[in-house]
């Protein structure tokens, strides 16, 4: 019994070490990063006006359907 507690434990820091190998890697190579996350974004004045104008008109529909049921 003690064998296999023993043997699990030493799996267990076997794989953390790999994962932890794995995380660092990643990391070191950037793999993280979204340098263009926020350049890409291509909102120019008149979208952001028909979004809000989206929700404000989900927002009346929701409300209208919630006076209508009992």
């Amino acid at each position: 019994m003690n064998l296999v507690i023993m043997m699990m434990i030493g799996v267990s820091i076997v794989v953390f070490f790999i994962i932890l190998a794995t995380l660092l890697w990643g990391i070191k190579n950037k793999q993280f990063d979204d340098d263009y996350k926020f350049i890409t974004l291509n909102d120019d004045e008149e979208s952001l006006k028909e979004a809000v104008e989206l929700e404000r008109r989900k927002k009346e529909t929701l409300r209208d359907k919630a006076r209508k049921e009992p």
